[in-house]
């Protein structure tokens, strides 16, 4: 017998294996070493190889193809039902190998190594960025409880901090002073890393002509085109726009039954980031539309008159997830609406 289907279920050093025949017959479930598994699949013929999206999964996919085997990543979330009573590795390889069967099933497009290079300096911003937000909250807190009170804003702390290490204490006992040095230090220090990891993520962007074209879009900046361009790749995946926007989980969760239509909020069940980074960058472009009414296209100041403010600045998120996707498929420029 051949194999011809195998459910690969990762891990740090022992995988699961799991191959049947073209019939579905078990031809083997046993645990390999991690050392050994590229010598394993080499001694199969090509097959089409299943596994869970998940940590290292993009890097397995790229060395299995490199063999010829035809390797398909899928979110965890749709291979859980095919699971059986009980779960061990051997049960979650047999769920993964019966997954990668469904014709309906959805697949996880798999990241080059420049694409998941890049991506690496969007996370590692982002941990900075959440690291400053917890030392300026940290900072706010010290001084109120002897009651200094900072603006609002990320610039007043930012401006406190640059006093304080200049010697501008606050009126404060000289432990809690000490202690408040050695905040601002690394407050101020997170801000020089961030500056950095955005200045390499502007060069990525206006490196990439897809990311520039994105850039000419209004709200869209060079983190968002960036980290848009890396993370989808290539945009013919989807099938439409609107399959863009629900990977993003920008689209209204359907609890429809009966013939009856119900739309709840949105779904949120997708890429965190980038729909954070949408969002964001709508929400800068509906401030700005209200301050400048004439600059915009009739939809987005109709909308943002008629609905609530966070609800507005989600229906352009969604919008713009569309609009992407055209851009990017159809190699197109961004027109402006004419109404």
């Amino acid at each position: 017998m051949t194999v011809k289907t195998v459910g690969l279920d990762l891990a740090k050093d022992v995988f699961q294996v799991h191959g049947i025949s073209e019939n579905g017959r078990i031809i083997f479930n046993k645990a390999i070493k991690r050392a050994k598994l590229l010598r394993f699949f080499e001694t199969l013929p090509p097959c089409r190889v299943g596994m869970e999206a998940c940590g290292s999964s993009h890097h397995w996919g790229r060395q299995l193809r490199k063999l010829g085997h035809d390797v398909k990543l899928m979110p965890a979330g749709y291979v859980k039902p095919y699971v059986k009573r009980g779960k061990n590795d051997a049960v979650d390889a047999e769920a993964i190998c019966e997954a990668v069967r469904r014709p309906t099933m959805r697949f996880v497009e798999i990241k080059t190594e420049d694409q998941q290079a890049i991506l690496s300096i969007h996370r590692t911003r982002d941990l900075a960025v959440r690291q400053r937000t917890q030392m300026a909250n940290m900072i706010r807190s010290l001084l109120r409880e002897f009651g200094h009170i900072l603006p609002i804003g990320i610039e007043a702390v930012t401006a406190f901090a640059k006093r304080h290490l200049d010697g501008d204490h606050p009126d404060m006992p000289e432990i809690a002073n000490g202690m408040l040095g050695i905040q601002c230090y690394q407050f101020i220090g997170l801000n020089t890393r961030i500056d950095g990891y955005s200045k390499m993520i502007e060069q990525h962007a206006l490196l990439n002509a897809d990311a520039r074209r994105l850039m000419r879009m209004p709200g869209i900046g060079p983190i968002t085109a960036s980290a848009i361009v890396a993370t989808i790749g290539d945009a013919h995946q989807f099938r439409t726009g609107r399959d863009l926007a629900a990977w993003l989980g920008l689209t209204p969760l359907n609890k429809s039954s009966g013939g009856k239509e119900r739309l709840g909020k949105i779904t949120k069940k997708g890429d965190r980031y980038i729909r954070k980074l949408l969002v964001v960058s709508m929400t800068s472009r509906a401030v700005m539309a209200k301050r400048s009414p004439e600059k915009v296209d009739l939809w987005t100041a109709k909308i943002i008159a008629d609905k609530p403010f966070r609800l507005a600045t989600t229906a352009m998120a969604n919008k713009a997830a569309r609009i992407i996707w055209a851009m990017l498929t159809k190699q197109q420029e961004y027109r402006q609406p004419a109404f």
